[in-house]
């Protein structure tokens, strides 16, 4: 049964779908800095790297879910644009350190992205203690990534999970770790350019958090959106998908 959006409801989508299409902007644009293309990036690292990326990305992932929960009793959420600055002087200090410097800085990065998407989910009212919403916020880690083109025609990640227990939390990252290891090999390979260095580490992380703090704003918005309305999130999204592309149907 479709449900009838209100124009309120219709105001919101189309509010979320302009943050989604300009999500990724900052990435092109260290993509037009660095002179690649976001499929050529992960050529520009070795063999070795490209091997271990994986396995080394999904242990990121558990370590960020375990470290930015738990450090939330220490230090408070924190402002988008604090954690922006945080990952771009991290980002910078990666890339002045070549390939090396960036592999360590990973985990540490993506423990703050994780960090700030679970603030994100905060502002909308959801407890980030919760396993299905620490399910949600990993679920962001699958889309595109900013280096890509989005279209919107694959908006998987936005959907609900069911009851996510802690177990299962494990299991969802290593169903994401393969996406999010691509997208983070081609942040690897853009901070290890020649003479930029630190310049192209601090970009690129500074086009990563913006990204992947607004795609967390649109998925925790339509999920509050979905619960206030009354309007499933499989009905949400696909509005969302045709505010951003009426030729697309799912």
């Amino acid at each position: 049964m479709t449900h009838a959006m209100t124009p309120a409801t219709h105001t919101k989508i189309a509010h979320l779908a302009k943050r989604y299409q300009a999500a990724s902007g900052l990435g092109m644009q260290v993509l037009s800095m660095i002179g690649g293309r976001a499929e050529n990036l992960l050529e520009r690292l070795p063999d070795k790297v490209k091997d271990r990326l994986e396995a080394g990305t999904e242990r990121a992932l558990l370590t960020a879910l375990r470290t930015a929960n738990s450090s939330r009793s220490v230090v408070g959420d924190q402002a988008g644009w604090l954690n922006t600055v945080a990952t771009t002087a991290m980002g910078a200090a990666g890339g002045f350190g070549g390939l090396p410097s960036a592999l360590a800085e990973l985990p540490v990065t993506t423990t703050v992205l994780l960090r700030a998407i679970l603030g994100v989910a905060v502002e909308h009212g959801f407890d980030p203690d919760s396993a299905s919403v620490q399910a949600t916020a990993i679920d962001v880690f699958a889309t595109a990534g900013p280096l890509e083109v989005d279209d919107g025609s694959d908006l998987g990640f936005l959907m609900a999970r069911a009851t996510v227990t802690g177990p299962a939390l494990n299991k969802i990252i290593t169903a994401v770790a393969p996406k999010f290891a691509a997208v983070m090999g081609q942040k690897l390979a853009a901070q290890t350019v020649p003479v930029l260095g630190a310049v192209a580490g601090a970009a690129t992380n500074y086009a990563f958090t913006s990204y992947y703090q607004e795609m967390a704003y649109v998925r925790f918005g339509l999920l509050r959106l979905s619960e206030t309305s009354g309007t499933p999130i499989a009905e949400l999204t696909q509005a969302l998908r045709d505010e951003m592309n009426p030729k697309i149907r799912a």
